[in-house]
């Protein structure tokens, strides 16, 4: 069952975001960027009030994903991506991006907030930062 509504398009465009996005961290690494734009969509808090499905998540501006800026994200979906993606819609979480709204890739170590949301880990070359409870409860 889906934590998010999505169509097939809407599997197959979180899929091209998770490649693009990580595709050099690995499966568990698009696993996470996947968890990130879920927790967008389940969200509806700080940078996210509003963005009720998966293509208003991709495509946000401005706060979007800078991967939407490249052609890499715009090949065709790969049949592994989009089961990658479909997991991330059931539900599965992946720590430490279980209930992340952000991510990015600095050139250093990880700082210790981002957005003022705390640095809640990081998974190869992402770092991951996740609201407060307060603030956004629907990710947790």
């Amino acid at each position: 069952m889906a934590v998010v509504p999505s169509n097939e398009e809407d599997v197959k465009l979180l899929a091209r975001l998770m490649r693009a996005e990580a595709e050099g961290d690995g499966k568990l690494g698009m696993l996470m960027v996947g968890n990130t734009g879920v927790n967008r969509v389940r969200g509806n808090c700080i940078d996210f009030k509003d963005i009720r499905s998966i293509r208003n998540m991709v495509f946000q501006s401005p706060g979007g994903f800078e991967a939407t800026q490249k052609g890499y994200f715009y090949q065709r979906a790969r049949q592994r991506d989009i089961d990658l993606a479909r997991r991330v819609i059931r539900g599965e979480r992946f720590h430490p991006a279980t209930n992340t709204l952000w991510f990015f890739m600095p050139e250093g170590d990880c700082p210790a907030t981002w957005f003022d949301q705390p640095n809640v880990g990081r998974y190869k070359s992402h770092c991951f930062f996740a609201p407060t409870r307060a603030d956004c409860p629907s990710v947790y």
